[in-house]
Order: structure tokens, then sequence, then C-alpha cells
């Protein structure tokens, strides 16, 4: 029994360990296509209506600034919840529930 246990467990940590690695280089794909396809776009505006013009042209910005609010988004479903409610967070927040119970409990 005991060893079907470790099995099943050692599994779904294998598996939640595979879609964290699934998420992460779904993440970085989408960073290097933002880098490629933006540097693109401003390379092409600049030889337009030359370099030094074409950076102070704020409209070649707005493909940049509105799909980095959406790289910002991806890169927080990745990171953010380990980075902001991480594994010592989880823990400090058990105990402290679990405390709680014991004190209503002892009422």
């Amino acid at each position: 029994m005991e060893i079907m246990e470790t099995d099943y467990k050692k599994s779904m940590s294998y598996k939640t360990a595979q879609k964290r690695i699934k998420d992460i280089k779904g993440f970085y794909v989408h960073l290097l296509i933002y880098i490629f396809i933006n540097a693109a776009i401003l390379i092409l505006n600049t030889q337009n209506t030359g370099f030094f013009e074409g950076l102070s042209d704020l409209s070649n910005y707005s493909t940049l600034f509105f799909w980095g609010i959406g790289l910002f988004a991806h890169w927080a479903s990745v990171f953010g919840p380990n980075f902001i409610f991480g594994k010592k967070w989880e823990e400090k927040k058990i105990k402290e529930i679990m405390d709680k119970d014991k004190k209503q409990i002892w009422k």
C-alpha cells in the first residue's frame, strides 16, 4: 500500500513539474517572439523615416506597449503566484489557519 502511494505522489509531482516546465517554456517563447517582432517593427519604421525621427515617433511604440501588457500578464500567470504567494507563504497560512481552528475547538 505504501509503495503505491509513493508511486502515485511521484507520478503527480512529475506531472506537476512537467506542466510547470511547459508553462515556463511557453513564456520564454512568447518573450522571444515579442523581442524579434517588435525589433523588426522598430527597424522597419526607422528605415522609412530616418533613424532618429522614427525613434522619436511615439506611434512606433504602440505595439510594443500593448503587447508588453499582455506579456506582463503572461509572466504574472507563470511566475507571479509563486513569486507573490510562494511555498513559505502557503505554509505560514496553513499553520495560521490550523492554529485558529485549534483555538475554536477548545473554546
